[in-house]
């Protein structure tokens, strides 16, 4: 059985809390009654919400870059791996209770004061887009910088709507139209 510190029970606990209820819906206090912890216990741990979700945010993410590369990894390489982010998001889509992005949920809540969070969404997403490019460059031959940022783009933004739509419909078709569009921004590729 896995052991986990009181530090990550927090960050599991709360996640699960922004993820599935929101940001600002999620107290402190809510967040303590869950783990069943003192208050002073989550301050010696944490000094506010912000850094509770901070890394929340950090850990989601890394989970989900490791899990994403992986899973392309083991594809055939061409089209199977440039398509693999909409396989992907469509067995999240299915295997767990499925909220959407937890970054853009979050950002969907955050004021114009909250730089902080803002700008580890904003890294996420930027990390998520620079990993495309890689896959793109992998899986295309002679492939100019420009193109690669083109096409990568795109790949990028289908995937943001694919998720946020089958979130707002609860149905996974913008993941498969996603997918069916998305060979068009390669079409004239020479694939590996």
């Amino acid at each position: 059985m896995e052991k986990i510190t009181l530090r990550e029970k927090i960050i599991r606990t709360a996640g699960e809390l922004f993820y599935s209820n929101g940001y600002n819906s999620t107290g402190i206090n809510e967040i303590i009654d869950k783990c069943s912890i003192a208050k002073a216990t989550l301050y010696s741990h944490f000094k506010s919400k912000e850094d509770i979700c901070i890394a929340y945010l950090t850990q989601r993410h890394e989970v989900f870059l490791t899990s994403l590369k992986g899973y392309v990894s083991k594809r055939k390489k061409g089209k199977n791996q440039l398509l693999a982010i909409f396989d992907f998001l469509r067995d999240m889509y299915r295997e767990e209770d499925f909220y959407g992005c937890w970054a853009l949920k979050t950002l969907g809540e955050l004021s114009p004061k909250q730089k902080r969070l803002l700008g580890v969404i904003q890294k996420q997403k930027k990390d998520l887009l620079l990993y495309l490019g890689e896959v793109v460059g992998e899986n295309i031959i002679n492939i100019s910088k420009a193109e690669t940022e083109k096409i990568s783009g795109g790949l990028y933004l289908l995937y943001d709507s694919a998720i946020t739509e089958s979130y707002l419909f609860k149905n996974d078709w913008p993941i498969y139209m996603s997918r069916s569009i998305a060979p068009s921004l390669f079409a004239d590729s020479e694939l590996v």
